[in-house]
């Protein structure tokens, strides 16, 4: 039987740590095999932040004890920054993440000025978007003027931190307490980013905005519009993928800004579920027939409203398809769906379960089915 792939093993080993003590022994600032041994003795049984967190804690012992010396190690043991032609999917290695652990435990009340441009550097190697909320938290104003410069930097990497590093709802990061006032004049000046890498981190930015604020984030994307300072087809993606939130929750302005119209007259025909009692584990077909009475373009998804512990319901929203109908021209789709049982981040439970389609955010058709 083959071994379970572990990603704290893959990304944080002998070779990797040697790789990071390499950098130091190579600069003159110490030996590695002596840090490496230090690090290994305790790493076995620890997870993935656990041994960033770690590694930052015994590259503390090596280090010289002042905080500006020990930077200038920092700067001297770093390696070429990553490729600056790329334009895209360039990560960098997770191993530089202690290096911005360090400069947050050591430099957060030591001394700002070095600290970012710590971060400016080691962001080039492995994005710091995770460190930098700590400054954002301690010294807001200081750091978001640091971030004016960062817009303009020749190196995208360093572009997307200040949209990365600032998002609201940034997956796994510590929360912020900045305000879509302060973040988006940011955007402003990263729209246009000629890069995939710096866009999609816009996007992604919108779209956490979205969840309290919609109006202001549809707002922004209309002036961009106006404003063409990006190509039409790289802010037709963004849009579309900073909405996504909103699409899927069929928030009618996003759905008019993207070009669907949310009261689009459509039948829905033939709906079905097979079969109609459905075993948790197993998967089901769902099946319908759509005619629009006009030529539009159309978002379908289907809605299951999905039987709580408790007895209620919750509703879910799955991506169907996106099309372009043509008026009176019926349109047969068909889906099958997993009931997937024991998924770690949802519990299916049994009883009596309801599909929708939902066309430009709006129910079309309704059925009934039992889940057991």
């Amino acid at each position: 039987m083959a071994e379970k792939f572990s990603l704290k093993d893959h990304l944080f080993n002998a070779e990797t740590v040697s790789l990071l003590g390499g950098h130091f022994e190579q600069a003159g600032v110490f030996t590695a095999a002596p840090f490496v041994q230090d690090v290994m003795a305790e790493m076995g049984p620890l997870e993935l932040k656990a041994r960033i967190n770690l590694i930052a804690a015994v590259l503390a012992r090596y280090l010289p004890a002042d905080f500006p010396a020990a930077g200038q190690a920092i700067s001297a043991a770093l390696p070429p920054p990553l490729d600056p032609t790329l334009s895209d999917d360039d990560f960098g290695h997770f191993i530089y993440a202690p290096l911005g652990v360090y400069v947050e435990n050591h430099g957060l009340e030591g001394d700002l000025t070095l600290s970012l441009d710590l971060m400016e550097q080691i962001t080039q190697r492995f994005s710091m978007e995770y460190a930098i909320r700590a400054f954002l938290n301690r010294w807001p104003d200081e750091t978001l003027e640091r971030m004016q410069d960062w817009v303009g930097h020749e190196h995208y990497h360093v572009r997307r931190l200040v949209s990365e590093g600032t998002r609201p709802k940034l997956p796994w990061g510590q929360a912020i307490g900045l305000t879509s006032a302060q973040t988006l004049p940011l955007l402003d000046r990263l729209y246009a980013d000629r890069t995939r890498f710096v866009t999609r981190s816009v996007a992604n930015h919108l779209n956490d905005i979205t969840k309290k604020e919609p109006d202001a984030v549809l707002a922004r994307l209309e002036g961009w519009q106006t404003a063409g300072g990006q190509s039409q087809k790289e802010l037709e993606w963004l849009r579309k993928h900073a909405l996504r939130g909103l699409i899927k929750a069929g928030h009618p302005g996003a759905m008019r800004h993207l070009g669907y119209h949310p009261d689009v007259a459509v039948t829905v025909s033939d709906l079905s579920i097979t079969p109609a009692q459905v075993a948790r584990g197993q998967s089901a077909e769902i099946t319908f027939t759509l005619t629009a009475k006009q030529d539009a373009p159309l978002i379908v998804d289907y809605v299951i409203d999905f039987v709580k512990a408790n007895g209620k319901t919750a509703p879910k929203v799955f991506k169907l398809k996106l099309l372009k109908a043509k008026a009176g021209k019926p349109v047969h789709l068909k889906k099958r769906h997993v009931f997937k049982d024991n998924a770690t981040t949802f519990t299916l439970h049994p009883g009596a379960h309801q599909l929708h389609v939902q066309v430009n955010g709006r129910c079309a058709a309704s059925l009934g089915f039992e889940l057991s």
